[in-house]
């Protein structure tokens, strides 16, 4: 029985030592997820604190089908969802921020493009952090949790286009972000 597999036994027969494994295993990793749908790391750590007391208490409900790692990911996602709904009326002034040149909104990423820029991790999530929070949940929401605007508009309680709409409006920040730190035109 692999270690992993054992720790989630214990910690479901309510082992206090393996809640402690299992969060020292995962806490890392999931405090980066939980930062792409915070403000702050501040507020990713306490969506992180509340993400594993679900994850404790829901800990039965893991049947040992699909993996795990999945499994606690979908929890902090759905933790960081569930925050940013409960705490929408604090973030209203930038969730629907809109550019003032709404010509260029259809803009997007060129996957043809012959001179491929290199961003490290790091700094490709921090020019994440720095967009408006409804162009960053529905960005993280789409690109790395896979969601397609239906499933957004239902988590988020907007409308379709307006997800569909955020996306090319994240994306066209994000273009710009890029274009002024490496000094790149993509227009060809």
């Amino acid at each position: 029985m692999a270690e992993k597999e054992k720790i989630i036994k214990a910690c479901k027969k309510g082992k206090r030592g393996a809640f402690t494994k299992l969060y020292n295993m995962y806490a890392n990793k999931m405090l980066g997820v939980c930062m792409r749908y915070a403000k702050s790391l501040e507020e990713a750590e306490d969506i992180l604190q509340e993400g594993f007391i679900k994850v404790f208490q829901k800990i039965d409900t893991y049947a040992f089908q699909g993996s795990f790692d999945g499994w606690i990911r979908r929890v902090m996602v759905n933790t960081a969802i569930n925050h940013y709904n409960a705490n929408k009326k604090y973030y209203e002034n930038e969730l629907y921020a809109s550019d003032s040149n709404e010509e260029g909104d259809r803009t997007e990423f060129r996957e043809d493009d012959k001179n491929e820029i290199q961003i490290p991790p790091q700094v490709l999530m921090s020019m994440i952090q720095q967009l408006p929070e409804g162009y960053k949940m529905v960005f993280n929401l789409y690109v790395f949790e896979g969601m397609t605007h239906m499933e957004i508009a239902s988590f988020l309680g907007i409308s379709e286009s307006t997800s569909k709409t955020q996306l090319l409006k994240a994306r066209k920040k994000l273009k710009k972000t890029i274009e002024e730190k490496y000094g790149i035109n993509t227009k060809a």
